[in-house]
């Protein structure tokens, strides 16, 4: 134990953390099994041992921040079974059309009133655009405009959002610039929403996954879609929105991404939160739409999720009273844990968020690049 507490002192030694300091950011450990755990299962321990209470933090986003930023992660040696068992995982099973609607049953279906509460009015669970925001709100809505304005949305048109989530761009598309809009989503609760919400507009969803969508579109846009993908099927769902786009169309895809091309994801976020999900790479996305499309647009606005995850964060935290007899104080931690870790990831830059877009043919003339 006193031999797995000074190696951790020594792994953490660059990133200014202390181990039972004072500042905001160093960790009180109450269980000393800590530290044996987190050497032996490396961010899966960390992760569960904070949510069974064995350490706490004050300024969780700053502990990961600065934990990122040194790199701690891969120093760390995980145990070798466990490592075997989540790439032997990876590449058999993430992104199969057999576990498409996984991540919607065990994530997004966990209950509309969590995200209600955490959410802007709109549900936009995804990245909002800071440049001239003020709250998470008006961030949201900015984003919105921002999509529309990018892929030249024209009232009468017909769009399609592959990954609709609750909503929130099919439903401002189709009131704010007048077109006919359609999602599909892997969550039957997101569906339900949708379509109470939006009943009276020209909006329509469909509970399938993006492989067995049909018709044409004069515009396609996934936003916060593509990380569940899975890197052996970026081809696949390149090809399927090739497929549905009309010729003179533009596809804007708005991701998540990675610095360096990965094969899998985070062990602790695959098993409490997002099962089956990877951050692509800018070479993943190169490949998988080479010969397909043009790249007339790259936007990385990362940064702007730290705000995001902050806002949801603030807002979950101020509303959990009004959730806590539905959900124990195990996921309350977990939850916690999600957002800051994830905030932390992008102060550090570790993380991105683009907006990318795409055209078929290239535009004639060229494409004028919207912010």
């Amino acid at each position: 134990m006193a031999g797995s507490k000074a190696l951790i002192e020594l792994l953490i030694k660059d990133t200014g953390i202390r181990i039972n300091g004072s500042r905001p950011y160093d960790i009180q450990v109450h269980n000393e099994r800590f530290y044996d755990v987190v050497l032996k299962r490396g961010s899966l321990g960390l992760g569960e041992t904070y949510m069974r209470g064995w350490w706490e933090c004050e300024k969780l986003d700053e502990f990961f921040t600065r934990l990122l930023q040194a790199r701690v992660e891969d120093k760390i040696k995980t145990d070798m079974l466990l490592s075997a068992k989540l790439f032997l995982r990876a590449i058999t099973t993430m992104g199969r059309k057999l576990h498409a609607f996984e991540v919607g049953e065990r994530h997004y279906d966990v209950g509309n009133e969590l995200y209600m509460k955490m959410l802007d009015p709109l549900l936009c669970y995804t990245c909002g655009y800071w440049k001239d925001a003020r709250t998470l709100e008006e961030a949201q809505r900015a984003k919105l405009d921002l999509i529309c304005r990018k892929i030249g949305l024209k009232r009468g048109q017909q769009v399609l959002d592959i990954g609709s989530g609750w909503g929130s761009f099919l439903g401002y598309a189709a009131q704010h610039y007048g077109v006919r809009a359609n999602g599909i989503t892997v969550s039957k609760e997101q569906k339900a929403f949708t379509d109470r919400r939006y009943a009276q507009l020209p909006v329509e969803v469909q509970l399938q996954d993006y492989r067995d969508v049909e018709g044409t579109y004069n515009h396609v846009v996934s936003v916060g879609m593509f990380e569940h993908v899975g890197y052996r099927y970026y081809r696949t769902f390149m090809k399927t929105v090739h497929r549905v786009l009309q010729d003179d169309g533009l596809f804007l895809l708005h991701t998540i991404g990675g610095n360096t091309s990965v094969y899998g994801t985070d062990p602790w976020i695959d098993k409490y939160i997002f099962p089956n999900g990877m951050l692509p790479s800018v070479a993943q996305i190169g490949a998988a739409t080479e010969g397909l499309f043009v790249m007339e647009d790259w936007h990385n606005f990362g940064a702007d999720y730290d705000k995001t995850l902050m806002a949801w964060h603030a807002q979950f935290e101020a509303r959990w009273d009004s959730l806590k007899d539905t959900y124990d104080e195990v996921f309350h931690r977990m939850w916690r844990y999600y957002l800051l870790m994830c905030a932390g990831s992008f102060r550090a830059r570790k993380n991105q968020l683009w907006q990318i877009v795409f055209s078929k043919r290239g535009v004639s003339g060229g494409y004028c690049s919207v912010r």
